[in-house]
C-alpha cells in the first residue's frame, strides 16, 4: 500500500522544469555544428533536463563577448590559441570539451601556379578573417616564416578566390573544397593545417568559470548530451539533425551536407586523437602542454604564463 500510495504521489508530482541553455556556435549551421543540431532534434539535451537554444555565429557576431558578457552559457571557441589569449588577458573563460581532436583549417589555392606547399605561400597575399588573424595565422608566421604584411581581408565569398587563379584564402576542410568543384569546376589545391603540424585542438566548448564552479552538474549534462549527439550524427542516421541545419541555413544542401559529415568522419576530425581512447570531446594535460610549450618557443606567449588557467579536465574523461 506504501509503495502504491508513493508512486501515485510520484506521478502527481509537477515535471521539474528544463534548465535552459543558450549556446552560440562560432558560425553559420552546417555539418561541423550536426552532433549538436542532431542532440536538438533526438532529444538527447531534453533527456537530460536540457532546453538548449543554438544560436549560430558569423563574420558580424562575437560570441566570446556575449559568453563573458553572461548572454550565452556556452559557446564554440575555434582552437587553443583563442583559448589561451583568454588565459593570457586574465578573462574568467575556460575550455570544458575539445570536440575537434584536429583543426580543419585549411589554406586554399589554385593549382598550376606553383602555390601547393606552405613554404611556397611566403610572401603572398593571403585572405583570412580576423579570429584566424589571433589564431593559426601566428603558427604559421612562426613556421613558414610568413608576415602580416601578406595578409588581405577576407570577405567569407568564393568569388574573389574564384576570380583570380593566384589568389589564396582560408577555409573549411568540409566547405570549400567542395564549393570550389562546385562553382569554379575544378580541383583545388588544400593545404591542411593539421597535416603541417599544427596540433591545437579545435571547436572547443568554452564556459565561465562561474558556471563550472556554482552548477557544474549542467556543464556535465551538457557535455553528455553533446556526445551522445556526436555519436548519433556520425555513426547513425544524419537526418534529424540535417533537417535543422537547414531549418537554420536554408544555403546548406544535403550534398553539402553529406560532403561535410564525411570529412568528420574521414579524417578523424571529431571521434580521433584523443577522443578515440577517451571519448568524444576529450583533451589531456599533456597535449595541452605541448601546444603551450611549442608556442612559447615561438614567442607567441610568454614561458611563464599559467596556460593550465585555459582549460579544465572536470569534465572530460582522464588519460590512464
Amino acid at each position: 500500500m506504501k509503495r502504491l500510495l508513493g508512486l501515485l504521489m510520484l506521478l502527481a508530482a509537477p515535471a521539474r522544469a528544463a534548465d535552459h541553455v543558450a549556446f552560440g556556435l562560432d558560425w553559420l549551421a552546417e555539418a561541423e555544428y550536426g552532433g549538436y543540431y542532431q542532440a536538438l532534434a533526438t532529444g538527447a539535451y531534453a533527456r537530460h533536463g536540457l532546453e538548449v537554444e543554438i544560436r549560430q555565429g558569423g563574420p558580424q557576431v562575437n560570441q566570446a563577448q556575449l559568453l563573458l558578457a553572461g548572454k550565452l552559457d556556452f559557446d564554440i571557441s575555434s582552437n587553443s590559441f583563442l583559448a589561451l589569449n583568454f588565459a593570457q588577458q586574465g578573462l574568467p573563460f575556460v575550455a570544458v570539451a575539445a570536440m575537434f581532436q584536429k583543426d580543419p583549417s585549411i589554406i586554399l589555392a589554385h593549382p598550376g601556379v606553383g602555390n601547393d606547399s606552405f613554404a611556397a605561400l611566403r610572401g603572398k597575399p593571403i585572405m583570412i578573417g580576423s579570429d584566424t588573424r589571433v589564431g593559426w595565422w601566428n603558427y604559421v608566421r612562426v613556421k613558414f616564416g610568413y608576415s602580416d604584411d601578406q595578409i588581405r581581408p577576407y570577405t567569407f565569398s568564393l568569388a574573389p578566390f574564384l576570380a583570380d587563379r593566384n589568389a589564396i584564402q582560408q577555409g573549411y576542410l568540409g566547405s570549400e573544397p567542395f564549393l570550389v568543384r562546385a562553382e569554379g569546376h575544378f580541383e583545388p589545391v588544400v593545404l591542411s593545417l593539421s597535416d603541417a603540424g599544427f596540433a591545437g585542438y579545435a571547436s572547443l566548448i568554452a564556459t565561465s568559470r562561474a558556471l563550472v564552479d556554482k552548477n557544474p552538474g549542467l556543464v556535465k549534462r551538457f557535455l553528455q548530451a553533446t556526445e551522445e549527439g556526436w555519436h548519433a550524427y556520425l555513426d547513425g542516421d544524419p537526418r534529424a539533425g540535417n533537417a535543422l541545419i537547414r531549418q537554420a541555413n536554408p544555403e546548406m544542401t544535403d550534398a553539402l551536407l553529406a560532403y561535410g559529415r564525411g570529412a568528420l568522419i574521414s579524417h578523424g576530425i571529431v571521434e580521433g586523437g584523443d577522443a578515440a581512447r577517451l571519448g568524444i570531446g576529450a583533451m589531456t594535460d599533456a597535449r595541452w602542454t605541448d601546444f603551450f610549450q611549442s608556442m612559447a618557443q615561438a614567442k607567441l606567449y610568454p614561458p611563464d604564463l599559467n596556460y593550465h588557467a585555459a582549460y579544465t579536465l572536470k569534465f572530460v574523461q582522464a588519460a590512464p
